[in-house]
């Protein structure tokens, strides 16, 4: 009878386990690379207000994240019905296999356009910078009262200056608009990765509903 249950009990749990994880992870990706990315973009505001509608392109790429999540739940939700017909193990372990590869995909890209987005729109300075040869100045002259020999004093200099330089945040596209361009590509290639998690996720939860003729 086509109103009762027709399949495995159990199969179902599996489905709807893969619809969920394909909507978590991939908004997991989304919002972790909306965030990363945003900070850099209002980090760089601060400094360079004009450059902030051409360094949101980071935080549109993380958002779309979330749609390859949304699609593949979808799919995989309409998909689970087994009053109309059978579902299966292998149906529910095939819309698993979908949402895991689309979602985890998705967590993975959006992770790589957060990291990419807020190192290459990123304005920081650090107020050691601007004093920086005031401090050392003074600490050389520190140590010339305190010890002798120019030996000690080159030393503290060069760990006082790469200890600057190591804290100081990389000024990236607002200093240096050459770099957009390399930054977009790299972005473009992130994103492919959760395109990659989407095209197969469709794949596998095409192949539900094939496990046996009814």
């Amino acid at each position: 009878m086509s109103s009762t249950f027709s399949g495995d009990e159990t199969a179902p749990f599996f489905g709807f386990l893969g619809a969920a994880a394909a909507l978590v992870f991939s908004c997991m990706g989304a919002a972790y690379g909306t965030a990363k990315s945003g900070v850099g973009v209002a980090s760089m505001g601060v400094m360079r207000p004009e450059l902030v509608m051409k360094s949101i392109v980071p935080v549109v790429m993380a958002g779309v994240l979330g749609i390859y999540g949304l699609i593949i739940a979808v799919i995989i939700s309409t998909g689970i019905n087994p009053k109309a017909k059978s579902y299966y193990l292998f149906d529910g372990y095939a819309h698993l296999s979908s949402g895991l590869a689309c979602g985890l995909a998705g967590l993975a890209a959006g992770m790589a356009i957060g990291i990419v987005g807020d190192a290459g729109v990123r304005l920081s300075f650090n107020i050691i910078l601007v004093n920086e040869t005031s401090c050392i100045k003074v600490l050389v002259l520190v140590f010339k009262v305190s010890f002798k020999g120019n030996w000690l004093i080159k030393t503290w200099h060069l760990i006082l200056t790469a200890f600057i330089y190591q804290k100081c945040d990389q000024l990236a596209n607002a200093q240096q608009p050459k770099l957009f361009v390399g930054m977009i590509l790299i972005l473009i290639f992130a994103e492919a990765l959760a395109l990659y998690g989407l095209i197969v996720g469709i794949i596998l939860s095409s192949r539900a509903g094939q496990s046996r003729a009814d």
